[in-house]
């Protein structure tokens, strides 16, 4: 029997690096983000109160992503043989959580403000929306130069692209009822503003749940993997294959490999995990290799 593992895992941009661009981008997020409030209920415009909720998440996304690069750091220690790593997945999970939340909140005063549109200060709406823009394409750009390798910080930076859009249509509609007085573009503007919340909901909850849930890398099918396995020379079949992500950029496999009568075991399994590296980019593999039952593995030295 040959039991080996193999290991090769690491980030383009380190901990320090992406955790810097991060505080850098939740600041200028926090100090927009109160004077908007302020701005919004002066000018009683929903979609500038849209933003600056979208605005926060924005900053709580990233203060949990701060958290979670912390955490992912730790060492694996007793019980956590694979440290903290699944922190920063939690932590897109509750981004995306978050989402869900104000899109049911921001559809529902929407839908209000269209039936019953209040009177709303349109240049001020306008204004705002333009130094919004500005702000958040700073800190996307802050965040972009981070590790967006990470599902983490990637969720961050969902948030913040998401509310430039944002700002872009709320922008567009306090141009329109500053010019025309048509009110009701300010909650078609936070309609806007939802849909988009929803379509990133989405993405970061489908991608953090593959992972939660153990499924395989998007892209690496266990039946291809298992074909490519047993394709060896020397394999004769391939049992409890199991392919899943610790976290992002980390894809895992472990397999039970049975070879020929006869066969090199520590051949086959160096072979086999270097052909999951180039095939499917596996670098931590766990392969117990024997010999088909009730016969001799051979075992040669280099």
């Amino acid at each position: 029997m040959d039991l080996a593992m193999g290991h090769g895992h690491g980030h383009g941009h380190s901990a320090n690096s992406s955790r810097r661009h991060l505080a850098a981008a939740l600041v200028l997020l926090v100090v927009f983000m109160a004077a908007e409030v302020v701005v919004g209920v002066v000018a009683n415009s929903i979609a500038l109160i849209s933003d600056a909720g979208h605005m926060l998440t924005d900053a709580a996304s990233i203060a949990l992503a701060l958290v979670a690069i912390t955490m992912s750091a730790r060492p694996a220690r007793g019980a956590y043989t694979f440290g903290w790593k699944r922190a920063e997945i939690l932590s897109a999970a509750i981004n995306g959580l978050t989402f869900v939340v104000l899109v049911v909140y921001f559809v529902y005063e929407g839908v209000r403000r269209l039936i019953e549109p209040p009177e709303v200060k349109g240049a001020l709406v306008f204004g705002t929306a333009l130094a919004g823009i500005a702000v958040n394409a700073a800190a996307a750009w802050l965040i972009a130069r981070a590790d967006r390798s990470s599902l983490n910080v990637e969720g961050a930076f969902q948030h913040i692209l998401n509310d430039m859009y944002a700002f872009v249509a709320t922008a567009i509609a306090g141009a329109v009822i500053w010019l025309t007085g048509w009110g009701r573009a300010d909650a078609v503007a936070a309609l806007i503003v939802a849909a988009l919340m929803a379509k990133a909901a989405y993405a970061l909850l489908r991608d953090a749940g593959r992972i939660l849930f153990e499924a395989a890398p998007a892209g690496v099918h266990p039946a291809e993997v298992s074909a490519v396995i047993v394709a060896h020379s020397g394999v004769t079949a391939v049992e409890d294959l199991h392919v899943w992500t610790v976290t992002s950029g980390f894809p895992a496999l472990s397999a039970h490999v049975i070879v020929e009568p006869g066969g090199d075991c520590h051949r086959v399994r160096r072979e086999l995990a270097d052909l999951l590296h180039e095939r499917f980019h596996i670098d931590h593999t766990t392969l117990q290799v024997d010999h088909v039952p009730g016969a001799a593995c051979r075992i040669v030295s280099a």
